[in-house]
């Protein structure tokens, strides 16, 4: 059993992370500013191994009360996309970027022994490589991903025998979450075949990497677990496959077409679009060094999203803005 801190444990990934590491039997404490609610986290509220502390990140004093009798940290908090990063930078950059080294020096401080962070593939930029490797060059085109890929050197300088540090560059992330995401391109696909009975594609030819939800929080758990020689320093990307976004529509169509009943018929509109950026991320290194292969597809997310709108989890998914990240953010500003 670890002892392990989860920043944003009630969000997109954190929601089943959470209840993921309560099943293997380790006491969580998470760390979040419940800006989407508390809700993700209902399931699992009265777990006598589960410790939830709201709070901001960038409260120094709040992480030394934090992080102190904890073995590990896994780092998910963050403001996440492009497109809410630039609602308002500043407080973003201070969230994403100014917060890091103090969380990462007080748990180190505070006597954590493992580091985990989730960083994105997106980092690398745009890219014309047919397999993009841990070694290619950060090209981020937004300040979303260029803060993000600057995180990972500050990580690298406190690396050490008694605090073990490692990197993921996980792909784009889909599949159904208690905090769900309906601004993710599967997600959104989904969403729309099955409510509107249309999917709406601008551009297509985009090259995505993609990684079911499932398969990414079982590697977080895995990290927890791994002998620290085999990850002390490292930098992972972490992905399913690459896919462009006509592939991922068409994918979509025929789960949706096929089990959602009166959706047979499916429209795939294609909109214009300047937007021809492709990322091909190779996770060939986590295979051989760390031997995960992720189990789960764009058709398992597609499924599992489908059983959700069946079962009414997902009420008013099109107008709803918990659903959305920066129409969830423009309110809070607003306020």
């Amino acid at each position: 059993m670890a002892r392990v801190v989860v920043t944003g444990g009630a969000g997109y990934v954190g929601a089943v992370l959470v209840p993921r590491l309560l099943d293997a039997g380790h006491a969580v404490r998470v760390l979040d500013a419940y800006s989407f609610g508390d809700e993700p986290l209902t399931g699992v509220r009265a777990h006598p191994r589960l410790q939830e502390i709201a709070g901001d990140l960038r409260d120094t004093a709040l992480l030394a009360r934090a992080l102190p009798g904890c073995d590990a940290v896994i780092h998910l908090a963050c403001i996440s996309n492009a497109r809410s990063f630039e609602l308002d930078p500043e407080r973003a950059k201070s969230i994403n970027f100014d917060a890091f080294e103090p969380l990462v020096r007080i748990a180190r401080q505070a006597g954590v022994q493992r580091f985990v962070y989730a960083s994105t593939c997106s980092a690398y930029g745009t890219s014309d490589a047919e397999q993009v490797t841990e070694d290619h060059a950060l090209l981020p085109i937004t300040d979303y991903d260029r803060y993000k890929g600057l995180c990972e050197p500050v990580l690298a300088r406190y690396q050490s025998p008694d605090f073990t540090t490692v990197t993921i560059r996980s792909a784009a992330v889909c599949g159904y979450s208690p905090r769900q995401r309906l601004d993710l391109s599967v997600n959104s696909l989904t969403n729309l075949a099955v409510n509107e009975g249309t999917i709406t594609v601008s551009g297509g030819r985009q090259t995505r990497p993609d990684i079911h939800i499932d398969d990414l929080c079982d590697l977080y758990a895995m990290l927890l677990d791994l002998p620290a020689e085999l990850i002390a320093g490292e930098t992972f990307n972490a992905g399913y496959r690459n896919a462009s976004i006509a592939e991922i529509a068409e994918v979509v169509r025929k789960v949706v077409s096929s089990e959602v009943p009166g959706r047979e018929q499916i429209d795939v509109v294609t909109l214009p679009s300047d937007d021809i950026g492709c990322c091909r991320i190779s996770s060939e290194k986590i295979a051989r060094k760390l031997g995960f292969k992720p189990k789960r597809g764009v058709e398992d997310a597609v499924r599992d999203l489908v059983r959700a709108f069946a079962q009414g989890l997902l009420p008013s998914s099109l107008e709803d803005p918990k659903y959305f990240n920066i129409r969830t953010l423009q309110e809070l500003k607003a306020r």
